[in-house]
């Protein structure tokens, strides 16, 4: 059995949009592609769209969204790294993806957090620049390399590849580097302290 410090670090790659007609799968599927590429990550995708959380927060939720939750709380408990793939909707990010990190907090502490955004001009670079306070906020480290798509749909061929393979594959492996190098200090370091104890 592998210890922890040698065991693949668990991605949770977090697909934000739920629009009809969204493109973030065909993004997200691409960076999936390119983690799997490497030996250090175990990449686990949680498509918001399969997980309607409500925008209502409660501190007694019912049971149907303590059962919505149950499908997703564990994952991100469990993931020692995430990757949020996220469009710009509005100069910001979806309301699902705030739903998602707001119904969360412990999930996110002590751990890292990267971003590949995808948009219009700014390639959803303002989606991705006000979530690093929130997730500031919440104890998690974010990741200073990023992968940016502008105008992300021309940019992408039929088969989901991005016509220009040498520079996004080189962004996401700037962005994995770091990940993995945030994660894998910060889960022996959980396992020997627990965050806030």
């Amino acid at each position: 059995m592998l210890s922890a410090s040698t065991a693949p670090l668990k991605l949770a790659v977090i697909v934000a949009s739920v629009r009809e007609g969204r493109f973030g799968p065909t993004v997200a599927n691409w960076f999936v592609k390119q983690a799997g590429l490497r030996d250090d990550f175990e990449v686990d995708v949680i498509d918001l769209a399969d997980h309607e959380l409500p925008y209502v927060l409660s501190q007694q939720p019912s049971a149907e969204v303590v059962e919505a939750l149950s499908k997703v709380t564990p994952r991100l408990e469990q993931a020692d790294a995430f990757v949020v793939v996220t469009p710009e909707y509005n100069h910001s990010f979806p309301a699902s993806l705030k739903s998602l990190i707001d119904w969360h907090y412990t999930q996110w502490q002590g751990k890292p957090v990267g971003f590949v955004s995808y948009g219009g001009l700014a390639g959803g670079l303002r989606s991705a620049e006000q979530l690093r306070p929130i997730f500031a906020e919440l104890h998690a480290v974010t990741i200073r390399e990023a992968v940016s798509f502008h105008m992300a749909w021309e940019k992408f061929d039929e088969n989901g590849e991005p016509k220009d393979q040498s520079g996004p594959a080189g962004a996401a492996k700037a962005l994995l580097d770091q990940l993995g190098w945030w994660a894998d200090g910060l889960r022996e370091q959980r396992a020997r302290r627990p965050y806030g104890k």
